[in-house]
């Protein structure tokens, strides 16, 4: 599942993407393959401490996929 991260709160995509211009005709982030296609990668990959990719969308929104 794919949240939004902000400094307080974490939130639902359905909360903030149906707004988005980049979002797809679902209002969902644009996820393919594992990478979000409205946003570039903020870190690597997975580190050694368990943190998750964190991607920043293209309104400034931090986004993760969380199991």
């Amino acid at each position: 599942m794919l949240v939004i991260v902000t400094n307080k709160q974490v939130l639902s995509v359905n909360q903030v993407c149906p707004g988005c211009l980049m979002a797809n005709h679902g209002g969902e982030p644009r996820w393919h393959h594992g990478k979000l296609g409205c946003g570039h990668a903020l870190n690597s990959g997975q580190s050694q401490d368990g943190q998750a990719k964190m991607y920043q969308c293209q309104m400034g929104f931090r986004v993760t996929e969380v199991e």
